[in-house]
């Protein structure tokens, strides 16, 4: 958010400057079309498939995707946050895009504009962490030097958290009062699972990790701890310093340079004269003495004597 902007919109649209969800899925957008041209210049150069595939894999994947030997890992570290903006193929972009917008339209529209990003980021880092332990600690069971990418984990943790913060949440109302939103995130595991071969079990548990993220983050906001504050004040503050709207340290309000801090008062509230008021005023010297009279007794008085009252 910006530094005046503090308070997110509930009702929002997707062009919105202030949508989180229109940032993240401009950012795996990015990526992939910057994956995908750089391909294309593959092409030009090998022209044969195999060529292409091999080289663009091994010169330019590689530095986006997460690798699960810890060897490689500790000469490309940024992997494990690229890896979650990264994907491969029109139809996996298209599709974890869809269920990103749809689950995150939800979460947005529930608590606002400052819990997705950080939750997305929460999810993409524990299914990363997971699928590290896993591809290590259970080789028997995993494909050996495996690669990691996409939204799944990240997508799962915005839909299980969505899902708790409003399981009863209507999905398209208007046909017969619609359907439960734990109906659409049941749909949602299934087809993932459904779309996995059994053996790969290196790509279930991130999900797994994600789904447990999700669940986390929601039960850690209802006994008071906020786990997206932090990361919230810390976008804050890096897009403040590219905002020139945003007073300078040391640089006062426009309010306390015109009102606060003004030598005069901002108004002065300045009585009527009239006969009866200069005559009670008469009557107090003469029982109380001159020094008795209030300052704006003393000020009527004057003008009385100026306008000849």
């Amino acid at each position: 958010m910006s530094y005046i902007e503090k308070q997110y919109q509930q009702r929002f649209s997707l062009g919105q400057s202030n949508n989180a969800l229109t940032r993240l899925i401009v950012i795996n957008l990015v990526v992939f079309i910057t994956l995908a041209l750089i391909k294309v210049f593959y092409y030009y150069q090998y022209r044969q498939e195999a060529l292409v595939s091999s080289h663009f894999n091994n010169e330019a994947l590689i530095w986006a995707i997460l690798p699960s030997d810890l060897n490689s890992l500790a000469s490309r570290p940024w992997t494990i946050l690229t890896a979650m903006f990264t994907h491969i193929g029109v139809w996996m972009i298209l599709a974890n895009m869809l269920w990103l917008w749809t689950f995150g339209y939800i979460m947005q529209d529930l608590t606002g504009n400052r819990k997705i990003i950080p939750l997305y980021i929460y999810g993409g880092l524990v299914g990363a962490i997971a699928f590290l332990i896993a591809t290590n600690l259970l080789p028997h069971t995993v494909q050996v030097n495996t690669v990691y990418f996409g939204a799944s984990a990240s997508i799962t943790a915005i839909a299980i958290a969505t899902t708790m913060v409003s399981p009863g949440y209507r999905i398209f109302p208007m046909l017969n009062g619609g359907f439960p939103l734990w109906i659409l995130t049941v749909l949602y595991l299934v087809i993932s699972i459904a779309t996995v071969p059994a053996y790969r079990i290196e790509v279930y548990i991130p999900q797994v990790a994600g789904a447990l993220m999700g669940f986390l983050f929601i039960w850690l906001i209802r006994q008071g701890y906020d786990w997206s504050e932090w990361m919230s004040n810390f976008f804050d503050w890096v897009n403040n310093l590219f905002n020139p709207d945003k007073p300078k340290r040391g640089q006062k309000s426009m309010k306390d340079q015109l009102f606060y801090k003004a030598a005069a008062d901002p108004y002065k509230k300045t009585p009527n004269v009239t006969q009866k008021r200069i005559d009670a005023i008469l009557d107090k010297i003469n029982q109380q003495g001159y020094n008795s009279l209030t300052n704006e007794e003393k000020e009527l008085l004057k003008r009385a004597s100026k306008e000849e009252l």
